[in-house]
């Protein structure tokens, strides 16, 4: 290659490089100028960020809503409490007995699905004896006895009139623990929507009172909120009722039941 096309080849390539900086800028500013123009977009989608949210104007009500219903249901439990040397004879001394109580039950009327037996425990027995055979604590030796076996029903009573007659037969029948009793309402839902309907009522009247008062105007609810109280009457424990004379029908008071639903209630105002 002489001296002249080598110089021909450089000028060339000087060209090939200028139209090689000429493109690659026009391609940059391109970019550049679609960057910005996104840029721009996200901005005005966004022109609230960083902006306080507006404050809207409130007003809160509360109230109570209250239903009183005697109570339909009561709730209460018998034990059966056996001993014997083996588990065997203390398991069948137990089952007869138990047996006999739900019987007894049975024929005051209550269903097959309201008895549920809620426990069954059994314990080894234990007595501590020296060589003589006379029991003496802490010396001695510790020998098992026995064995005893407690198992617990738990009986619900719809019909309340009937709530002595059911303790009077279980305890003849062999129950030598009575008690839990409690007295509730079976349907309480529906007393709770109804005590709520009339909070709500309540808090609606007192709030459009209250605008007028104020000389605004509701918007709309923006918060609602609730709380409720579903009261359940405990009546006598296991001591008190245990010693049930058997030709004694005790008299219950069931008593009545508030069931209370407080409401909370948030206007938007203008």
């Amino acid at each position: 290659m002489d001296h002249e096309d080598f110089k021909n080849l450089k000028e060339k390539k000087k060209a090939l490089l200028a139209v090689f900086i000429v493109l690659l800028n026009i391609f940059l500013a391109v970019l550049i100028v679609s960057t910005l123009v996104d840029i721009q977009n996200k901005i005005k989608t966004g022109k609230y960020i960083g902006q306080e949210i507006e404050t809207k104007n409130t007003i809160t009500i509360s109230n109570i809503g209250e239903i009183y219903a005697k109570p339909d249901l009561a709730l209460i439990s018998f034990s059966v409490k056996t001993e014997a040397k083996t588990i065997a004879g203390a398991m069948n001394k137990n089952t007869e007995k138990m047996n006999r109580v739900i019987d007894s039950a049975k024929e005051e009327g209550v269903e097959e699905k309201d008895l549920k037996t809620t426990s069954f425990n059994i314990y080894p027995r234990y007595e501590w004896f020296k060589e003589t055979g006379i029991p003496l604590y802490p010396e001695g030796k510790r020998v098992l006895v026995g064995y005893e076996i407690t198992q617990s029903l738990q009986v619900k009573i719809r019909d309340m009139k009937n709530i002595g007659k059911i303790i009077e037969g279980a305890t003849t029948a062999g129950a030598n623990q009575v008690g839990n009793l409690q007295f509730t309402i079976d349907k309480q839902d529906e007393l709770k929507a109804e005590a709520r309907k009339q909070a709500i009522d309540k808090a609606k009247i007192k709030a459009k009172k209250l605008a007028s008062q104020l000389g605004v105007n509701l918007v709309r609810i923006t918060n609602f909120s609730e709380s409720s109280a579903l009261p359940r009457y405990y009546g006598l424990g296991f001591e008190e009722m245990a010693g049930i004379d058997e030709a004694e029908v005790p008299q219950i008071e069931t008593g009545e039941n508030k069931i209370t639903v407080t409401v909370t209630i948030t206007y938007e105002i203008n």
